[in-house]
């Protein structure tokens, strides 16, 4: 992958394939490692590790602004986050900081993450169809029985380990396949590629900016 990067990168970038051939020419950047492998190759971060060391820095710190929240966002925040006193696990933490974080920046996290039952297979493959980009979970009980990503209208990565690690992997496709943030979780993706990842902060959204000034107080 490490020599093949330039003449990938003029592939992706220039010819501009579609999500299912790209999956074909360059399977390796459809798997875990290859895809924080080529995030480090394009940003000189690392993926994974940056992510998820940022949000736990910041996540009692964001939980505090989110909790403060009056209005029908606050209890859309505060149903989000009685999940996480609910359950002591590190994974459903970061979820609802994120869900949570959605909401506050006045995004939809239903835009993003859909859940299914396993009998509703039929309706998941046709969202699917639909679907720019999503983290699709499968789940008759607790625990999820698939967390997958879709862009474009194709399953790109099944069977990841949580909905927190699907957006981690969400995020580094964006770059790896150069594709822009989606319309509707623009400010949500802004916030995790300019304050989590510190990449090209200089330039901040107003909602982003207010964001910022208060983790930092």
């Amino acid at each position: 992958m490490e020599k093949t990067f330039s003449h990938r990168r003029l592939d992706i970038v220039e010819e501009r394939p579609m999500i299912g051939d790209l999956k074909d020419r360059w399977p390796a950047l459809f798997q875990e490692s290859g895809e924080n492998e080529e995030f480090l190759r394009i940003t000189t971060k690392p993926l994974q590790t940056k992510f998820l060391a940022q949000l736990d820095h910041f996540s009692e710190k964001l939980f505090q602004i989110f909790e403060s929240q009056g209005g029908v966002k606050g209890q859309k925040i505060t149903r989000i986050l009685a999940i996480k006193d609910e359950r002591d696990d590190i994974e459903i933490r970061r979820e609802c900081v994120l869900k949570s974080l959605i909401i506050y920046l006045n995004e939809d996290p239903d835009s993003l993450f859909k859940e299914y039952r396993p009998s509703a297979a039929e309706d998941a493959v046709n969202d699917i169809v639909d679907t720019v980009m999503g983290i699709h979970t499968v789940r008759q009980f607790e625990e999820p029985d698939d967390i997958g990503v879709v862009i474009e209208g194709v399953k790109v990565l099944q069977k990841v380990t949580s909905a927190t690690m699907a957006f981690i992997m969400l995020f580094g496709l964006i770059y790896a396949l150069d594709l822009s943030f989606p319309d509707k979780l623009k400010h949500t993706f802004e916030f995790v590629q300019k304050i989590l990842m510190n990449l090209d902060g200089h330039r901040l959204n107003k909602k982003i900016q207010q964001l910022k000034i208060k983790l930092f107080m």
